[in-house]
């Protein structure tokens, strides 16, 4: 059998045949392929590394996301101060309270930090990206007493200024209104213990209880920390420290339902009938009261020499353990040289918005202030200059503002 003959000519021809169409595409489709394939390469690259360097800067992880609501109302303990819903995404603790110094935005999705409403919560030096709702409204904003005009055009939703001593009424503005009032309940909690003659220089000792009946509020307290009754009243008063009343509370005889109970007596003796109490402290919304009551309270409070230097006082160190730490007033105007300011006291939480009563020597007499459910953090402070400055004035000589 013949052996078939091949030639170089005959494996490599010279000239190769022409492709087809279909092949031309194909070669066409993965010469596109493999170019797209090398750039994206760079690309994704570039992407990993931006995603990286973001959430190194949030300091961040993808984890589950966690939620801590507010805490519970006053019916099942204290409300939360500033209580904000919070809904927190991958990092490490969040404490309750939902208290959060907002930078950046977005969420964290696949190591990119994306969507609106999210921002950085910072937390015992920890980062964490947070979503952050508003605090629900005050009671005087829900009753609508915000939406109430005064000739002074005061950010408070009640104001109520009289003189001490002939009840004259100076300045009116919804003073029926009954309001939740915060921290002014400890006014209350420093004339039941005055009253009460207890001895000021017994040593009481925080606790677990009261701890945890001041869960989600501020306080420098620890547990353990043993200060006089005196000293507890004092930062009680001064600096609104919430944990040294409710020690005061619970050290009554007869335990807090007793001292609650003395509370609302000494509140019935002294004509405030639309007052009432639930606890020490004032971290409860259901601690209520009206101007009207609040100025038979003030009055009271200032016949007893102690509670007016308690309240007035600008300072107090206590010592914890090697160190000691400073409290102050917190009210701004007792450091006022133009203000002379016999006994005061303030409050906030958000049911209650910010919150004041004082005795202060004005326009030659002593007059009784009172401003409830004031809507910015110093607002409470610039109403109170606007009625003394009408206070001094020739207007307020010649007339009286009521309104409703």
């Amino acid at each position: 059998m013949p052996v078939p003959h091949f030639s170089i000519a005959t494996l490599w021809p010279a000239t190769p045949p022409r492709p087809g169409v279909a092949s031309r595409v194909v070669a066409l489709a993965l010469i596109a392929a493999l170019v797209g394939l090398l750039a994206a390469r760079p690309a994704e690259a570039n992407q990993r590394k931006a995603a990286a360097s973001a959430a190194a800067k949030a300091n961040v992880y993808t984890k589950a996301a966690k939620t801590v609501r507010p805490a519970p109302s006053a019916k099942a303990g204290p409300r939360v101060k500033n209580a904000v819903k919070v809904t927190a995404r991958a990092s490490g603790k969040t404490a309750p309270g939902g208290h959060a110094t907002a930078k950046g935005s977005g969420a964290v999705q696949g190591g990119k930090i994306q969507g609106p409403g999210l921002r950085v919560a910072k937390r015992n030096g920890k980062r964490s990206l947070a979503r952050i709702e508003p605090p629900r409204p005050s009671f005087g904003e829900l009753y609508g007493l915000r939406a109430t005009d005064d000739a002074l055009d005061l950010r408070s939703s009640v104001a109520l200024v009289i003189d001490q001593d002939t009840d004259e009424v100076l300045f009116s503005k919804n003073p029926q209104a009954v309001l939740p009032i915060a921290s002014i309940t400890k006014l209350m909690t420093a004339l039941v213990v005055t009253q009460a003659a207890l001895p000021m220089d017994e040593l009481l000792t925080v606790g677990q209880d009261d701890v945890q009946a001041t869960i989600g509020s501020k306080s420098r307290l620890r547990e353990g920390t043993q200060l006089t009754r005196g000293e507890m009243m004092h930062l009680s008063l001064m600096a609104s420290e919430n944990r040294a009343a409710h020690v005061l509370g619970r050290t009554y005889p007869g335990g807090l339902k007793q001292f609650v109970s003395e509370m609302n007596g000494t509140a019935r003796k002294l004509g405030m009938s639309h007052t009432r109490y639930v606890e020490p402290t004032g971290l409860s919304e259901s601690n209520q009261s009206s101007a009207q009551d609040l100025t038979r309270l003030v009055k009271a409070a200032s016949l007893h020499p102690l509670i007016r230097e308690l309240s007035t006082s600008l300072e107090m160190m206590v010592p914890m353990g090697a160190k000691s730490v400073q409290f102050r007033n917190t009210n701004g105007l007792v450091r006022n040289p133009e203000w002379e300011i016999g006994l005061q006291k303030t409050g906030y939480i958000a049911a209650a918005g910010r919150c004041v009563v004082m005795q202060a020597q004005m326009a030659g007499r002593k007059l009784i202030m009172v401003l409830l459910d004031s809507t910015g953090k110093y607002s409470r402070i610039g109403d109170a200059e606007r009625l003394r400055h009408w206070l001094v004035s020739a207007d307020a000589a010649a007339s009286v503002i009521q309104t409703r």
